[in-house]
């Protein structure tokens, strides 16, 4: 406990007395120290709760003198002063003009009595200081016990729960992206409004620092957890006394290699949401249940799903030469960084793969997600594609898409995404409308001509807004994937164009959007351009 003035007073071996009636918030105050300076202008060496003494040797004596001094010794911060008294000094009672000085001050004012030497005084003061700091460090060490008890029964809530318990502040532990993972007796179940900041402070920032402040009356930290990388962030809610301050580093501690054990424990379930992935991606032409069955079975429901693709850390450019043990170390970071980004992303679905300039991430997120948050979170400063919205059986055409903007991504410095349209109104808003009219009436005019021609070009452009996807053209259209194919041939056989080869596909393609205006197709699935451009 403090040491109080009133704890001093109450000692028979010190003797001290009081010149006057002191309210009791005034003997309330702490001790921090006990000096002794008989300068008339003590006050700039003080640092603040002392107990200051003296004998009065070059006291003044007049009324406004005796003021000056007083004020001087409380602006330093002196939590009291101390007069000695006795035989040989200059004093045997409080003088009544440093009495009435001090009264008005707010400074109490003490007198040590013959006998009693200030050694004595400041013995007393430090001794209780040591005991002071001795159950302070008691206290930390039985709650640090405690915790690393509750740690060894594995989980972050028991060790949460031994910490207020022992200090009575609240705590949670929330993922970096602030998703509460597990929280103490008095903690918030949903983050206060005022930590939301704190939070994203801290995480955006990973391992290099802390954050604090107090809104509306309340007390908040935040705090970084993990070992190389961040894992989570510790959030304290409530004022820490020096105990619980002491033992915040060894919490911290605790809950870190707590998030480094479910990281390791969770790899097996990381590992089988990549092959997920890969199996996946390898049908070249998945029906739309299946892909979605898939998606749905690590709990992503999104109705459309984007690709995502990242440079992983220590590619090509960051190699200098062919060391083994640099292509380990970039496989290993960006093993980490996909593991991050699995934990960030719903579902999970992420996996390393070798691109051309080393190890590339891919992944497949919501539509709804802000994947530009998690980047910045997760993969900062980092070249990435974000492929187009698809349906789950598109989403091999999305990943493609988003790596081919790699190159992009590194150029600008920033995430690359692809927005679809952008090119074909881009060229409608430059181009002569009458000349790309011309275009694609020469591109597409064998169709006009045919029988069932607009079912034709209906078919082709159906075709192309899904990546070439059969089964998607078909639901769409609600026909027969081979009825499909048909349209397709005879598609070919008049235009003269073929589908798999890049130039025609583009013409093809550019053509169907000029005779839109440029609008996303119907269905709400804008339209890609065609690999290869």
């Amino acid at each position: 406990m403090p040491l109080h003035l009133s704890d001093l007073l109450a000692r028979p071996d010190l003797d001290l007395s009081v010149t006057y009636d002191v309210p009791p918030h005034l003997l309330a105050r702490t001790v921090e120290a006990a000096t002794v300076s008989d300068l008339p202008a003590p006050g700039k060496w003080l640092q603040g709760g002392e107990l200051l003494m003296t004998i009065g040797l070059l006291l003044p004596r007049e009324p406004a003198a005796c003021r000056a001094y007083v004020r001087d010794v409380a602006e330093g911060g002196a939590a009291c002063l101390a007069l000695g008294l006795g035989q040989g000094l200059p004093y045997q009672e409080a003088p009544e003009p440093l009495v009435r000085a001090a009264e008005e001050a707010g400074l109490p004012l003490l007198t040590v009595p013959d006998g009693v030497p200030f050694i004595a005084v400041t013995k007393a003061v430090f001794d209780a200081r040591a005991q002071e700091q001795r159950e302070l460090l008691q206290r930390a060490f039985a709650t640090q016990r405690r915790l690393t008890a509750a740690a060894t029964g594995g989980g972050l809530r028991p060790m949460l729960a031994e910490w207020t318990a022992a200090t009575g502040v609240g705590a949670a532990v929330l993922d970096p992206l602030g998703r509460l993972l597990a929280a103490g007796e008095r903690a918030h179940r949903t983050p206060p409004a005022q930590a939301h900041e704190l939070l994203a402070r801290v995480a955006a920032h990973g391992l290099r620092g802390s954050a604090a402040s107090t809104a509306a009356g309340q007390q908040l930290e935040v705090q970084p957890l993990g070992a190389r990388r961040l894992r989570g962030l510790l959030l304290l809610t409530g004022r820490l006394d020096d105990a619980a301050r002491s033992v915040v580093p060894g919490l911290v501690s605790l809950l870190s290699l707590e998030l480094e054990r479910r990281h390791l424990r969770d790899e097996p379930e990381r590992r089988r949401r990549s092959a997920l992935l890969s199996e996946l991606l390898a049908d070249e032409d998945p029906s739309a249940d299946r892909a979605r069955d898939v998606l749905q079975s690590v709990g992503l429901t999104a109705e459309r799903v984007r690709g995502v693709v990242v440079e992983a850390p220590g590619g090509a450019e960051g190699r200098t030469g062919p060391d083994p043990s640099q292509e380990g170390s970039a496989e290993g970071a960006a093993q980490e960084m996909a593991a991050d980004l699995a934990l960030a992303l719903p579902g999970g679905l992420v996996r390393v793969v070798d691109g051309a300039a080393g190890p590339v991430i891919e992944a497949v997120a919501g539509e709804d997600l802000d994947v530009r948050e998690v980047l910045a979170r997760f993969a900062p400063h980092r070249p990435a594609g974000i492929g187009p919205a698809a349906g789950p059986e598109a989403v091999r055409v999305s990943l493609h898409q988003a790596a081919g903007l790699l190159a992009l991504s590194r150029a600008s410095g920033e995430p690359a995404q692809a927005r679809q349209s952008q090119a074909s109104r881009l060229l409608l808003d430059l181009g002569d409308r009458r000349t790309l009219h011309g275009y694609a009436d020469t591109v597409l005019g064998p169709l006009d001509l045919a029988d069932h021609g607009e079912e034709l070009a209906a078919t082709l452009a159906a075709w192309l807004e899904t990546g070439g996807a059969w089964d998607a053209t078909s639901r769409r259209l609600g026909v027969h994937r081979h009825t499909v194919r048909n349209r397709l041939d005879k598609v070919m056989d008049l235009t003269g164009r073929r589908l798999d080869d890049p130039d025609d596909r583009f013409d093809l393609w550019l053509a169907t959007r000029i005779r839109r205006g440029g609008a996303p197709g119907t269905g709400g699935r804008p339209a890609p351009p065609p690999p290869g451009r």
